[in-house]
């Protein structure tokens, strides 16, 4: 399951016209992309099983990356984003997502006018 809510994720993130700024959202960190472009960084998934179900509990972190002097913008950005992921349909082919969760935020200035804002999430699904 947790491929398979990677996979919804990015599409679903890609589909946003609100984030069209995005010049590329990939599964992983792009090897040569023009910022702003956003990746899953890492996930994990544990057991959230039922009596009857099988579950994850899938933990997701985002790393998008941009460039300029002010942060506002990125900020901006990683509002969007985080629209996005809690409009996130519950209901998937494979899976029914039960919660979506933000759990942390880090943000950081990087060399040449980068910054690079990672955001974790957990989602609680269950299989169909």
């Amino acid at each position: 399951m947790e491929t398979a809510l990677r996979a919804a994720l990015i599409r679903w993130l890609a589909s946003d016209p609100a984030l069209a700024a995005i010049n590329v959202v990939a599964e992983e960190s792009p090897i040569r992309a023009p910022v702003p472009w956003l990746g899953i960084a890492a996930s994990t998934s544990t057991d959230w099983s039922t009596k009857d179900r099988i579950g994850r509990e899938i933990r997701v972190a985002l790393e998008l990356h941009t460039r300029g002097d002010d942060p506002a913008s990125a900020a901006s950005l990683v509002r969007t984003l985080e629209g996005r992921i809690a409009s996130l349909p519950a209901a998937q082919p494979e899976f029914t997502v039960v919660t979506a969760q933000f759990l942390r935020a880090r943000a950081e200035q990087r060399p040449r006018n980068t910054r690079a804002m990672l955001v974790e999430y957990r989602f609680r699904v269950l299989a169909n």
